[in-house]
């Protein structure tokens, strides 16, 4: 299991199996591919300040030198949000992690909006990552502070930690969410907590219909991108069906309960809070049925809501121009309602 000084980050070890010995190349960032040879390594490494640029070091750990500076004009020009993760009591008193992305041109002087992000999986990680589609960069440079909580469920912490989400999808992460929250807005009194919107993907866009109907007045608006509606239906419809039974202990006419206990679907009456919902015409992970729904919904409840569809993509946004218009839709959807 991963220590105190570096969870939150992929980090690269080595192991002497003559002798046990461990060296972290990092503790730091995030390590994507590797390739070693007799002398050196070298490797991919990004952070929440810098996307992914190529670096060489010795066996040892040691002479850690930069080798490509990609895109380097383009992104001095560029004021990112700096960043720092904190800690909490979560669920059950357990330490639960998280971070923090100030705006850019950040003033301590003022209060700024909240993008509250939720990663999916559910086993994955935010941490402290360049990542390409779900940037809280992008939010910091449209003024906006960002949090992020690693929940029951999140890798990079433990086996133990990551399996506990199991048959527990609305029930620990939710109450790691709000009380990440609660602390957040209590130790950065830069942060605005009337003006907030929670948004998520997959996973996350789950977390955002479960919200909706659980954890209403906190936020100001959601965003739900290829987010679970029903489970019972998600149980038939997606191909990934080996997930949705390991994560329920079984199928859906083997253990009902199971599905249906935190099923989304069934607090719909309980939802007011304006939502932007987004779809891939090409996922079959989590089929548009479920998005649709969703937006059928919010729609047959009179709360103010869109749907953006991109019918050419599939559980993620991966054309640049598509990216381009979801960045731009969700921006605009946030500037709404917390400005």
């Amino acid at each position: 299991m991963l220590t105190g000084n570096n969870v939150g980050t992929k980090a690269l070890w080595k192991l002497n199996i003559k002798t046990n010995e461990v060296i972290q190349f990092n503790k730091e960032g995030y390590i994507g591919a590797v390739s070693s040879g007799r002398k050196k390594l070298v490797y991919t490494k990004d952070s929440l300040k810098s996307p992914a640029q190529l670096y060489s070091a010795n066996l040892d750990g040691t002479d850690h030198q930069q080798i490509t500076f990609v895109n380097q004009e383009k992104l001095s020009k560029i004021s990112f949000g700096d960043y720092e993760q904190f800690s909490f009591n979560g669920w059950n008193g357990e330490k639960v992690f998280g971070y923090v992305v100030k705006p850019a041109n950040f003033d301590s002087n003022k209060k700024y909006p909240l993008a509250f992000l939720i990663h999916g999986g559910p086993q994955g990680s935010f941490g402290d990552h360049f990542h390409y589609r779900w940037n809280p960069q992008t939010y910091a440079g449209q003024g906006f502070v960002s949090v992020m909580i690693d929940f029951h469920g999140s890798t990079g912490y433990g086996q133990e930690f990551t399996d506990s989400i199991s048959k527990n999808w609305g029930s620990k992460p939710l109450i790691d969410l709000q009380k990440g929250l609660g602390y957040a807005l209590k130790k950065y009194p830069f942060i605005d907590g009337n003006k907030a919107c929670a948004l998520g993907a997959s996973y996350g866009g789950y977390m955002v219909n479960w919200i909706a109907g659980n954890w209403q007045n906190q936020f100001k608006c959601l965003v739900n991108h290829d987010g679970v509606f029903d489970n019972r239906m998600m149980y038939y419809s997606t191909e990934e069906l080996w997930f949705v039974e390991w994560e329920n202990g079984g199928s859906y006419y083997e253990q009902p309960k199971n599905h249906e206990r935190f099923n989304p679907a069934n607090y719909v009456k309980n939802w007011k809070t304006p939502m932007l919902v987004i779809q891939g015409g090409k996922d079959y992970r989590i089929p548009e049925t479920q998005s649709l729904a969703t937006f059928t919904a919010l729609q047959k409840l009179k709360i103010p809501s869109k749907l953006l569809y991109f019918p050419d993509e599939n559980h993620w946004v991966l054309k640049p121009n598509n990216s381009l218009q979801w960045h731009a839709e969700v921006n605009n959807w946030l500037h709404q309602y917390l400005k």
